[in-house]
C-alpha cells in the first residue's frame, strides 16, 4: 500500500509462515503473506473450515482481479503447520484460556518462531502469560477484512523483546501492509478504543432517546464519518482551532456518557434473544439476506476505497 513498501535493499526476507486460524481474520492474513512472498501452511480445528480457505481466498482474489496464484498449504495438524516457521500468527477465537493454551502448546512444537497473536482488545502480556518464553509474543491486531484494511496495530507486551517488535514489524510492511506502533498494552490498543467510545456515546443516545438507531447511522455515516477517511480527529481538532475544540470539549464533556458496563440497550436485546443479524433481529431488523446485501456494501466501499493503493512483494 502507498508507503507501506520499503526499499528493496531494506526490506527483510519474507518469513515461513503459520496461520493458526483460518476463520474470519486467519485465511485473510494467509493470504496478504503469500501474495507477499512468504511460504504460508495454514491450520483449524475445524475441518470444514480449513478446507473452505483456497475457495474464500481464489474469491477475494477474483473480486480484487488478482491474476495471480497464492498457494496456502492446508496442514494436516498444528505441529505440521508451525514446523520450522519464522512466524506464527495465532488467529483462534478471542477467548484468553484458548490463546493461553495454544501457547503453551506452541512452547514444544516452535521454540524458536515468533508469535503474533490478533487478539483485537485483550492484553497481550495476559496472553504471553501461557508462554514459557514471553519475549517472542507480540500483538498484531489486523482490521477486518485484512486483506483490504491497510492498518496493522503491533503492540508490546510487558514481556516482549524489542526485537520481536521491530521483526514483526519489518515483515508486515514488507507484505505491503501499513505497521502502527502501539507505545503500551493498552486494552483495545488505538482503533477499537475509538471505535467502542463512539459506540458507547451513540447507545447512549437512543438509551436517553434524544433519537432513534437509524438516526444515530444515518447521522454518523452522512456527518462526521464522510469526512473520516480524510481528515482524521486530531487533525480536525487542528483544523477549527484548538480554542474551539477547547470550548466544545469543555461544554459538551459532562454530558457524555461515561458508563463502565454495555448498554442497556444491547443487554436488553440479548435478554430477548435479539443477537443481530445472526438471529433475524438486534437493536434494528435483519430479514433473511440483508446481513449478506450488507456484507457486500462494506466490501465495495473497502475496495474502492484501498484496492488501488495495494503493493505486493
Amino acid at each position: 500500500m502507498t508507503g507501506a513498501v520499503a526499499n528493496p535493499v531494506d526490506t527483510p526476507p519474507a518469513p515461513d509462515v503459520a496461520v493458526v486460524g483460518a476463520g474470519l481474520m486467519g485465511h485473510g492474513i494467509a493470504q496478504v503473506f503469500a501474495l507477499g512472498g512468504s511460504t504460508v501452511r495454514i491450520w483449524d480445528p475445524n475441518p470444514d473450515v480449513l478446507a473452505a480457505v483456497p475457495e474464500r481466498i481464489r474469491s477475494h482474489l477474483e473480486m480484487l482481479d488478482i491474476d495471480r496464484t497464492v498457494d496456502v498449504v492446508l496442514a494436516p495438524s498444528l505441529a505440521d503447520a508451525v514446523r520450522g516457521v519464522d512466524l506464527i500468527v495465532e488467529a483462534v477465537p478471542e477467548v484468553l484460556s484458548i490463546k493461553q493454551h495454544l501457547l503453551r502448546q506452541l512452547d514444544d512444537l516452535a521454540r524458536d518462531a515468533i508469535i503474533a497473536t490478533n487478539t483485537s482488545v485483550l492484553s497481550i502480556s495476559a496472553i504471553a502469560e501461557g508462554s514459557a518464553r514471553p519475549g517472542r509474543v507480540v500483538g498484531a491486531h489486523w482490521w477486518n477484512p485484512p486483506y483490504l484494511i491497510p492498518i496493522v496495530e503491533v503492540i508490546k507486551g510487558e514481556r516482549t523483546d524489542e526485537l520481536t517488535v521491530t521483526t514483526v514489524t519489518d515483515w508486515i510492511r514488507a507484505a505491503g501492509k501499513t505497521p502502527v506502533t502501539v507505545n503500551w498494552d493498552a486494552p483495545g490498543f488505538i482503533g477499537n478504543r475509538m471505535q467502542f467510545a463512539l459506540l458507547r456515546e451513540a447507545l447512549s443516545i437512543i438509551e436517553q432517546g434524544i433519537c432513534d438507531a437509524e438516526t444515530v447511522d444515518l447521522v454518523a455515516r452522512n456527518t462526521f464519518g464522510a469526512r473520516l477517511a480524510t481528515v482524521g480527529p486530531i487533525e480536525n481538532a487542528d483544523f477549527i482551532g484548538l480554542d474551539l475544540t477547547r470550548a466544545i470539549l469543555d461544554y459538551l464533556s459532562p454530558h457524555l456518557s461515561s458508563a463502565t458496563s454495555a448498554s442497556r440497550v444491547v443487554v436488553d436485546e440479548i435478554g430477548a434473544g435479539r443477537l443481530g443479524a445472526k438471529t433475524g433481529g438486534g437493536i434494528g431488523e435483519w430479514p433473511e439476506g440483508t446481513r449478506a446485501q450488507t456484507e457486500q456494501r462494506l466490501l465495495a466501499h473497502l475496495e474502492a476505497r484501498f484496492a488501488g493503493e495495494m503493493r505486493w512483494g
